[in-house]
């Protein structure tokens, strides 16, 4: 997988280095041997960050004439039109199939390449309205971290740029690869929500004897029990209501979400290593049935778990996997 990704001067360090830490990891962990990741800019000459540093390994637009994946990273705040070589590189490698991303403030660019017109799109929440503006034939959506059409994705704010890199890492290697680059970069491995940043899954750890920590422990160990409010407000030995309101205030969501979301990270990671049956796979999770599982997998990944494991299974790995 190359990713080519456009530098500029004045461009945040932050920014080009998220998509670089990211998708690097990947090669570094050892997850796959084709992952690579280059800086170009346009005239291929180095480009001085808004921080002061120099970056002089850069390439020429020639990189993203063979790369998978072609990464904005950001773009100035003072929203300038895009240039009209960067769109030419832009709209050359999408109609040779490659995936344009634009992260943060590098949805403008994406905007105004014009590849993403009539289709739903987000950025840095400062930045929504203009970009409206800039496009009205966008629909903005600030309830989501990231948005993948296939072809195009863009992603909010800053921080939200990991997220997308991590989600491309999850569509093209699965969600044990995405998990395993997650915890490297002890980043979470998933987060839900919009530019509030409202992490759902923290990775670190709560402190040693707090109630809730131990109970998500035990919920993560026992995920074909019954792991319904009470159950889990018996075992931390606390009343429903406070267990809800901790619940929260720790994890950012409700208990039963958070159970939901166990259970489906769990069902695809058997669906990625094993090859058990789908009934088996559901009360090994916790879920009634192979159809309360598919309703809930089609439901937050859409897809069935058949298909996520015809794309991630075992028979799927060897297959792509380096000869």
């Amino acid at each position: 997988m190359r990713t080519a990704i456009h530098v500029f001067d004045d461009a945040s360090l932050f920014h080009i280095a998220a998509p670089q830490m990211v998708l690097g990891e990947v090669a570094r962990l050892g997850l796959a041997e084709d992952w690579t990741t280059t800086l170009w800019s346009l005239d291929g000459r180095a480009v001085r960050t808004a921080e002061g540093n120099t970056l002089s390994d850069v390439a020429d637009p020639s990189v993203a004439d063979d790369a998978d994946i072609v990464v904005i990273p950001t773009w100035p705040a003072d929203l300038p039109p895009i240039d009209d070589g960067l769109r030419t590189v832009m709209c050359d490698a999408h109609a040779r199939g490659a995936v344009i991303v634009g992260l943060c403030l590098g949805a403008v660019a994406v905007a105004d390449s014009g590849l993403i017109a009539g289709r739903s799109a987000v950025t840095h929440w400062q930045w929504m309205s203009q970009l409206a503006q800039r496009d009205p034939t966008l629909r903005m959506d600030s309830s989501v971290l990231y948005i993948d059409h296939g072809d195009v994705i863009t992603s909010a704010g800053t921080a939200a740029s990991i997220d997308a890199c991590l989600h491309i890492v999850r569509r093209f290697l699965g969600a044990s690869a995405a998990n395993r680059v997650a915890r490297s970069l002890v980043v979470a491995p998933h987060r839900d929500g919009g530019q509030a940043q409202y992490i759902e899954r923290p990775v670190a750890d709560h402190p040693a004897g707090d109630p809730i920590s131990e109970v998500c422990a035990w919920a993560l160990a026992h995920l074909d029990h019954d792991l319904s409010v009470d159950e889990l407000a018996a075992r931390a030995r606390m009343s429903r209501r406070s267990l809800v309101r901790n619940f929260r205030d720790a994890t950012g969501m409700s208990p039963a979400k958070w159970v939901l979301d166990q259970r489906l990270d769990e069902a695809r990671v058997l669906l990625e290593r094993t090859r058990w049956g789908m009934d088996r796979v559901a009360h090994a999770c916790g879920f009634g049935s192979a159809v309360t599982m598919r309703q809930n997998f089609v439901k937050v990944y859409a897809t069935t778990p058949s298909a996520y494991r015809a794309s991630f299974g075992i028979e799927a790995a060897a297959t792509s996997a380096p000869q």
